[in-house]
């Protein structure tokens, strides 16, 4: 049961606080700062890249998240006491063969689904290819974006699904609460500038996904391949002039973006899809037990239980 591998006697939420609400304080001030001032992202992002390059960019932007991951594994393992493997999973150890197959599979989709729409509208797309710069991101990519997704992971579905839902005796409240802080963190992206507001219901919906993921594989593994693959194939596949991540990948997309088709093929058709190919692989039951169950927290020897509505 993953929740409750956090809880002890010397649980305290105190202590769960201060670097999600640095994180999120950070996110904050770069929307309000957006706002306040007017700021067109865009146009901030194509004069950084003007003057330092997109692979130097793209490495400023991931590094302060792969910073993140380690401040926040740190905490986890000297200020809360608490073993990164009971933070990522239920399991005795962390089962790799899962994040790998996550990953592969979503790779697989990310790369065929942008075939068919390179073959299908080919005049929306340019070969961007460059040797030398494609090298150089994906050194950078293959370090760097699975640090930032993994911070991302452990932040949302590890670190605030545990300690809310141990704070709150439920599941289903920590998964709606992370999932809608999934989507707010990415508000003062260049996709809801040009999209609209709508977009946060991707990513909002995408939070849910992994929740779903994570309470009923009771771990982490699979969405930290998924997450790892839709962050890294995409750096090194396609890039465009709207999104938050500009890199020297090998096409680049002039198209239109469409909120309504991007919002519901994945969440709505995409997603569930895949939540079904999941449950069979790993026989995933009692859906109603782990998505919306209230916990039981034993006191002594750091054991727990668990019961449901």
């Amino acid at each position: 049961m993953f929740i409750e591998q956090a809880y002890s006697k010397k649980f305290d939420i105190i202590k769960y606080l201060p670097i999600p609400i640095i994180f999120m304080l950070l996110m904050l001030l770069n929307y309000v700062a957006v706002v306040a001032l007017n700021l067109d992202v865009d146009k901030l992002i194509q004069d950084e890249i003007t003057r330092k390059g997109t692979n130097r960019v793209f490495f400023e932007t991931m590094l302060p998240l792969a910073i993140f991951l380690i401040m926040l594994l740190v905490w986890v393992k000297f200020v809360n006491k608490q073993s990164i493997r009971s933070l990522t999973t239920a399991r005795e150890k962390v089962d790799w063969k899962r994040i790998f197959f996550s990953f592969g599979l979503w790779s697989a989709v990310t790369i065929l689904l942008t075939v068919v729409a390179y073959y299908a509208e080919p005049a929306n797309y340019e070969i961007n290819f460059k040797p030398v710069p494609f090298a150089i991101l994906a050194a950078i990519a293959v370090v760097l974006v699975p640090m930032q997704t993994s911070f991302e992971e452990y932040l949302f579905r590890g670190y605030l699904m545990q300690g809310i839902g141990i704070a709150t005796r439920s599941k289903l409240i920590p998964l709606i609460t992370t999932s809608v802080m999934f989507g707010v963190m990415h508000i003062a992206n260049p996709e809801i500038e040009k999209l609209g507001y709508i977009l946060l219901l991707y990513y909002i919906g995408t939070g849910f996904f992994l929740g779903i993921m994570t309470l009923m594989d009771d771990g982490m593994e699979l969405a930290l391949g998924f997450h790892a693959a839709n962050n890294l194939v995409t750096a090194l596949l396609i890039t465009s002039d709207w999104t938050a991540l500009q890199t020297d990948s090998v096409l680049k997309d002039y198209s239109i973006p469409d909120a309504g088709f991007d919002i519901l093929l994945p969440v709505f058709i995409v997603y569930p899809i895949l939540l079904f190919i999941f449950s069979k692989k790993y026989k995933w039951s009692g859906w109603r037990e782990k998505l919306t169950g209230k916990l039981i927290l034993k006191d002594t020897n750091n054991e727990t239980g668990y019961s449901h509505d």
